[in-house]
């Protein structure tokens, strides 16, 4: 496998989301999201990039409230299979939280099921403590 690197993604870099590894996005990148998506200064997206190409990232949201300090909500980290246990995600957390903290932000924090010991290894590796967090509702908004 080539070599990777991570840098964080902006309005210009759209184009970088219309192709990445097949298996590191849920779904299908919709363009006019990732657009829209980029193009909002509270977003953020580290990628790992190998060969032109999107093989892990980690995106986020900075957000303020009223009576709390700002805050970066992670809200999800993928990794392409055959790039995972080669440390991209912890690199891409790594910048994910180091722009947290360039954007203002007094804390990240993100959720993920018990049974992910993956995922909680990554977030413990970031410098996260496990918290109880309680149950998670979603509430269909008909949108």
């Amino acid at each position: 496998m080539v070599g990777w690197t991570v840098r964080m993604l902006g309005p210009a870099d759209a184009a970088l989301l219309a192709d990445p590894h097949e298996d590191v996005f849920d779904d299908v990148v919709v363009p006019a999201l990732a657009v829209e998506f980029l193009e909002d200064p509270r977003h953020h997206l580290a990628a790992a990039i190998a060969d032109g190409r999107i093989i892990g990232f980690a995106s986020g949201v900075r957000y303020v409230h009223p009576d709390k300090p700002a805050q970066m909500f992670i809200n999800e980290v993928g990794v392409a299979g055959p790039w995972q246990r080669r440390g991209v995600g912890k690199a891409v957390m790594a910048a994910l939280v180091d722009r947290a903290r360039t954007v203002g932000c007094h804390e990240a924090w993100v959720l993920t099921e018990d049974d992910n010991i993956a995922a909680r290894s990554l977030y413990a590796a970031a410098g996260g403590c496990d918290a109880p967090a309680g149950r998670i509702f979603v509430i269909d908004v008909g949108a």
